[in-house]
């Protein structure tokens, strides 16, 4: 789908392209979303650029993510998605800046796109411009990230309370244990995920700010470039702490459940010593030689019961006067 906005009484209006021979006068930002190959040979021939492909915005390496092309800007940045659900999920998409235009190519609907839009519909700037829109972009995405980065550390703290500070018991607890496994591990993911986009935007922001030194921008959006280089270091700093704190919430669910596997295994190995000596008498008495004294005793049975009972106590008495218990 081929969306072009147009500033329009102190807002950007958006209006779907349905004539590919020409473009708006005035468009400020073209959004191509999972674009047809139309679509792209018609925004490649109003804007005189070269839209990247589907593969090649997956490319990993920096000199096919951000590079200059024709006097176009190309960025490719990695953007968090559907970070809300259970199966959140990293998008490529490009930033392509030409003229004083933006153009953004993707192929999945993260977030900040909405809120932008819904932002510049309320109101913009008066001249706004391409470069202005990728600002918007850029921290609407920053702010994003910074929104998962603060719910991840709420859920990481209610997680460490439940294993630390449990409201029930602790044993017989193996399908709350797995639960609190799986949540870990789905923070995790979520936070190395949210990671890499931030490594991928600090990577757009550096080339931004290294090639801006050419470019006439105005004295505020280059302090809103340093602030956004500030933004995402803090917030990489962060995510790496979060990762940290993690591993060592992940460490901690697992001693526990070492340690609940160890007080099972002791249970046993206690039972087993305890009813050991008790064996030892019936097996004795359950011997079919012919001369035992205490077989042809009238309070022999009881005895042997009473025997029992006594050899079960004693170990169970050492033990905990021990403190093994």
């Amino acid at each position: 789908m081929l969306s072009v906005f147009v500033p329009a009484d102190s807002a950007l209006k958006k209006t779907k392209a349905e004539d590919l021979t020409t473009l708006p006068d005035g468009a400020v930002w073209v959004d191509l979303f999972n674009p047809t190959a139309a679509e792209d040979k018609a925004v490649e021939r109003l804007a005189g650029i070269a839209v990247p492909t589907r593969e090649d915005m997956q490319e990993i390496e920096i000199s096919s993510r951000l590079y200059m092309e024709n006097g176009a800007r190309y960025m490719t940045a990695t953007l968090m998605c559907h970070s809300d659900t259970d199966m959140p999920r990293t998008t490529a998409v490009t930033f392509i800046l030409t003229g004083h235009r933006l153009v953004t190519v993707r192929y999945d609907q993260p977030k900040p796109f909405v809120l932008v839009e819904t932002k510049l519909a309320r109101g913009c700037p008066s001249g706004i411009t391409g470069e202005m829109v990728l600002m918007e972009l850029l921290d609407a995405v920053i702010d994003r990230c910074a929104d998962i980065l603060e719910r991840i550390g709420a859920d990481v703290d209610t997680v460490s309370h439940d294993i630390f500070e449990p409201e029930s018991e602790r044993h017989g607890n193996a399908k709350r244990y797995s639960q609190i496994l799986i949540a870990i591990g789905r923070k995790g993911d979520l936070t190395s995920k949210v990671r890499e986009s931030l490594v991928s935007i600090g990577r757009v922001v550096t080339f931004l700010s290294a090639v801006v030194e050419g470019v006439k921008w105005s004295k505020d959006m280059r302090e809103q470039l340093k602030t956004l280089q500030r933004d995402v270091a803090s917030l990489t700093d962060h995510a790496s702490y979060l990762a940290g704190k993690i591993t060592f919430v992940l460490d901690a669910m697992l001693g526990v459940v070492n340690l609940e596997q160890n007080n099972i295994i002791k249970l046993f190995s206690v039972m087993a010593v305890v009813l050991m000596p008790p064996t030892l008498i019936a097996s004795i008495y359950g011997m079919n030689f012919k001369i035992m004294p205490e077989l042809e005793w009238s309070h022999g049975y009881p005895f042997a019961i009473v025997l029992m009972l006594i050899a079960a106590i004693v170990p169970y008495w050492i033990f905990k006067l021990k403190k093994w218990l």
